[in-house]
């Protein structure tokens, strides 16, 4: 193997979504650098972080049936019963929802927390406040997925941030799609939220660091042992 192999081994690719970002940091870069060094290098680090932000690494999904898989980077902000969004349709009736939520230091490139088929897309425009509140779940811009499974249906709920000006879906109607493939991105800080039927406890609390595609949130089919959480 080459020095090059071994190099492009070890780095982290990067989404297309990032390309024109990157492109653009690195421009403005080369100008500070122009008219003062040190606001260039400045603008090199910043360059960095955005090529950091957009990277896509490559993930390890479970496929056993009944895992409910992160969508998300982050940490777990909201673990409870609470009413799906109504433009998802899929009742007023409370049920469980996780809600991860992602810093601009967290791969913000979303997956599917289960294998289905997506039946529903419904986007609606909001306010940008801070996606770790939770008024955050009913007043940010989101967009939402309906998810058919054998399982019942999921409801993933993508919520712009306080900086988020774009939310992007990889998906649409009637596509099939497998646990822990990508399904959207958000830029720059946000959160997803998933909503899980049936009667099931979750396998993660709150405060814990998740990944998407490969953290699992719960076991529909109660294969996997209960777990106790603790803060500190």
């Amino acid at each position: 193997m080459s020095i090059l192999d071994s190099v492009r081994k070890q780095l982290v690719p990067i989404h297309p979504e990032g390309y024109k970002f990157i492109a653009i940091f690195a421009a403005i870069s080369l100008l500070l650098y122009w008219i003062w060094t040190p606001l260039g290098w400045l603008g090199f680090v910043a360059t960095a972080w955005c090529a950091y932000f957009f990277r896509d690494p490559i993930r390890v999904t479970p496929q056993r049936d009944g895992l409910v898989i992160s969508p998300a980077d982050g940490y777990v902000c909201q673990v409870g019963q609470y009413a799906p969004p109504p433009e998802l349709g899929l009742g007023g009736q409370k049920i469980l929802c996780v809600s991860v939520f992602m810093s601009v230091f967290d791969c913000h490139v979303n997956r599917s927390p289960v294998a289905g088929r997506i039946v529903k897309i419904a986007y609606k425009p909001g306010l940008f406040v801070n996606a770790d509140l939770d008024k955050a779940s009913e007043d940010n811009e989101r967009n939402g997925f309906v998810m058919e499974t054998p399982d019942g249906r999921f409801g993933v709920v993508q919520i712009a941030g306080l900086i988020a000006r774009r939310i992007l879906c990889f998906s649409r109607e009637g596509d099939n799609v497998s646990a822990g493939e990508r399904i959207g991105l958000i830029r720059f800080g946000s959160r997803v939220d998933v909503y899980i039927p049936g009667a099931v406890e979750p396998l993660i609390g709150l405060g814990a660091k998740a990944v998407a595609g490969e953290t699992v949130l719960a076991d529909l089919r109660g294969g996997e042992p209960r777990r106790n959480h603790r803060t500190g």
